[in-house]
């Protein structure tokens, strides 16, 4: 009963009926009230986003995995002390491996030990090189290694025996008649019906007339040799079981194939050996007659002349389609060829979704019986498959031929596996470099570095936010709008990264695709801080600041660690003048996230517009230092620097700033000012000519080149540029600006500086 109310629940699970589960596990618990079935009710809870259900279920409970899932309830509330003490109390490792570091690595990040996250992370990669999320949250800190070292050749082995089961050479006892059959179930290979042998031999046929129509594509190379690079036993439609690979005899028949036909008659033989008794004799003789042409003669007739019948036998079998021609399709190719091996395990094949009661004995046996077009390379294949067939289920595999074929397939199986965790992981070696250079805004590198996937894998929606993404580090919007409207055409049920897309459409000032991508995010997930980023975006470039600090404090209502909804609380707090509670909303994004270089530049904005430039000074540099390619982050530093009166430093900032982004104006202009307050005025109206080119209707340009014609003493000038900069229609604060500086024109600069 237990057993039964064990899979029961584990169904439910399974089809996510969570509430069906739920219910099904309290009886359980009810019943048979051990911590393994409390562990099973805590999952449920879990995977109904009852957290608290299942904390309070596992509390005190000792085993390693009621430690665990109590660490995941505590996370999930946000009780980070107790999932710590869980996971780590006195004299005992941490549950479950990886995964339990990698929970624990969290928990230090959000408790602010930076070096003890880096560890925990770093443990669950040496446990689980494939365990990708801790790489993620290494690249997050700035701690990741190279990923060529993370992914690298040396720990697939080591992958491949943690995610992939282990494959032993099956070893039969010696002297079984049954030893090659292919079933691993209490009771023998009596069990399949006369049904199931009909339809298996019908698939078997179906398989390989599929599989080998036609010689071009074999000829050139054998270009469609990994269709049988991959096992595909028949077991688990009969025994539900992993079988023994073929018997050797079969690898004979590869040899008769491709070799002469003295070698072909060796093989034969084979074919007559004494099958084992899966059914009546009348049905037996019935399928047999189609199959392997020996259907006039009974079993015990067939045993007392094995050995006279087997020339005709051979030259049936050669009239069927074994012949010289074989070799047009295997020329080239060794019989001991992993790829040859590994089509016996083809071969036998059940098709997908084939069922045992679903066709009849007409529809299921040789179609090529009935059609006389079939070339030459089908009826060998299938003359083959009957071969392997039949020594399978005759169980007529020599001992030492057995024990060699078991290791043979084990070896095979385990060298494919290790193939494909190579290839894996040199696909993760690509995504995870990709990953840190954008993570270290080394972007123009992470996007040379994603270029090299191939299309189908760089045409997914990860793939793509992550070069929008750096395309908005490098302050190409237009790009990034391209690139991040390929991965919703692409992905439009994608979420990660749209709150960067908002942010991209707002400096576009794109009103309608903004407002269209709310509605379209809210419409996925209601309850994602990403949509209700996008409408807080939305109303504040509609200049609706409150509504827009609303909804950004929606988005931090719904998951308090996502560390940009802070920021943008504070960039709204600033615009209503409300410093303080900006300065809150900063500090508690670098809270959740102390590389988060955005709010550190919101302080400095802060503090720039409060004259604190100590401070200023300092917030700016580390985001600077975070993000040291950033244009915009080198010009503020290098204006509070100018504010410091550290004009030189200022200087090299600006021209650094200038080289990350020459289109930015903003650098230019900064470096105009500064060379002003040097007094080298001939450099700095060089530099405002320049900058006239790239922003014409720019106001302040011609309200900075009016006051150097003021120091000048060229006052018709000064007069000139400061009418053109009103001209313009500046904001009212540099109107006020440029019309006292012409009521001051007159003026010496030493009088108008005491005014």
């Amino acid at each position: 009963m237990e057993s039964l109310m064990t899979e029961c629940v584990q169904y439910s699970l399974r089809l996510f009926m969570n509430r069906n589960a739920m219910f099904l596990c309290e009886r359980l618990c009810a019943e048979f009230p051990s911590e393994v079935n409390y562990q099973l009710l805590a999952t449920c809870y879990l995977r109904n986003n009852q957290a608290y259900c299942a904390y309070h279920i596992l509390k005190e409970r000792k085993m390693p995995q009621s430690r665990y899932l109590f660490a995941i309830a505590c996370f999930e509330m946000n009780l980070l002390r107790e999932a710590e003490t869980a996971l780590c109390p006195p004299n005992a490792e941490v549950p479950n491996g990886a995964a339990g570091h990698y929970l624990l690595g969290l928990i230090y990040r959000y408790t602010d030990r930076r070096a003890s996250a880096v560890e925990q992370f770093t443990k669950a990669l040496a446990i689980d090189p494939l365990l990708w999320v801790a790489y993620e949250e290494l690249c997050a800190l700035g701690e990741a290694v190279d990923a060529d070292e993370c992914f690298s050749d040396s720990v697939a082995l080591r992958a491949q025996s943690l995610h992939l089961p282990e494959i032993k050479p099956q070893n039969p006892p010696t002297g079984s008649e049954d030893a090659c059959v292919p079933s691993t179930r209490s009771t023998g290979a009596d069990d399949v019906s006369p049904r199931q042998l009909k339809l298996l031999h019908s698939n078997v046929q179906k398989e390989v007339s599929g599989h080998w129509h036609g010689g071009a594509h074999l000829n050139n190379g054998l270009s469609s040799a990994p269709l049988y690079s991959t096992p595909s036993p028949i077991t688990a439609q009969l025994s539900r079981g992993v079988p023994p690979p073929p018997c050797r005899n079969v690898h004979q028949g590869l040899h008769a194939l491709a070799g002469d036909s003295s070698a072909r008659a060796a093989v034969n033989p084979s074919v007559q050996a004494p099958r084992r008794k899966f059914m009546d004799e009348g049905k037996l003789r019935k399928v047999s007659g189609r199959l392997f042409s020996d259907s006039g003669l009974r079993r015990s007739t067939r045993l007392s002349g094995d050995v006279s019948n087997s020339n005709s036998t051979a030259s049936q079998a050669g009239g069927n389609g074994i012949n010289h021609s074989a070799a047009k399709f295997l020329s080239g190719i060794s019989a001991s060829s992993p790829k040859i091996s590994s089509l016996n395990f083809r071969s036998v094949t059940v098709r997908k979704g084939q069922s045992w009661a679903t066709e009849s004995l007409d529809e299921g046996l040789f179609d090529w019986r009935r059609s006389e077009a079939l070339d030459d390379s089908r009826a060998e294949s299938m003359a083959l498959t009957s071969t392997s067939l039949s020594n399978i289920m005759e169980g007529k595999c020599p001992e030492s031929e057995r024990t060699d074929n078991n290791a043979v397939g084990a070896s095979s199986i385990v060298s494919k596996n290790l193939t494909g965790t190579v290839e894996f992981l040199s696909l993760l070696r690509i995504l995870g470099e990709g990953y840190r250079l954008s993570c270290t805004y080394r972007c123009q590198e992470a996007l040379a570095m994603y270029l090299k996937l191939p299309s189908h894998h760089y045409n997914t929606g990860w793939v793509l936010c992550q070069v929008g993404k750096a395309h908005f580090e490098l302050v190409d919007y237009f790009q990034a709008d391209r690139v991040f409207s390929l991965a919703r055409s692409i992905s439009p049920y994608t979420l990660e990264g749209m709150d960067i897309y908002s942010t991209i459409l707002y400096h576009l000032k794109e009103e309608m695709k903004l407002s269209y991508l709310a509605q379209e995010l809210i419409s996925t997930d209601r309850l994602s801080p990403q949509a209700w980023c996008a409408i807080g975006n939305c109303y504040s470039l509609q200049k609706d600041h409150e509504t827009a600090l609303k909804n950004f404090q929606r988005a931090i209502h719904l998951n308090s660690r996502f560390t940009y909804a802070h920021t943008l609380c504070g960039h709204e707090y600033v615009v209503l003048e409300d410093l303080e509670n900006g300065v809150k909303c900063y500090q508690s994004a670098l809270q959740v996230d102390e590389r988060h270089y955005n709010a550190w530049y919101g302080l400095g904005v802060v503090y720039l517009r409060q004259e604190k430039f100590e401070f200023a000074q300092h917030h700016f540099r580390r985001a600077f230092r975070i993000n040291p390619r950033s244009s915009v982050l080198a010009c503020y530093l290098g204006m509070s620097m100018h504010s410091l009166k550290r004009d030189v430093e200022a200087l090299e900032l600006m021209e650094r700033a200038i080289k990350a982004d020459p289109k930015n104006p903003v650098p230019v202009y900064q470096k105009a000012n500064i060379l002003v307050s040097m007094e080298r005025y001939d450099e700095a109206l060089g530099v405002l000519d320049q900058l006239k080119e790239f922003a014409p209707r720019e106001s302040s340009v011609y309200a900075l080149m009016g006051r150097i014609y003021k120091r000048a003493n060229q006052h018709d000038k000064a007069m000139f540029y400061y009418g053109l900069a009103l001209d313009l229609k500046p904001p009212a604060t540099d109107v006020a600006a440029i019309k006292s500086a012409i009521e001051k024109l007159y003026l010496p600069d030493e009088m108008e500086d005491s005014l």
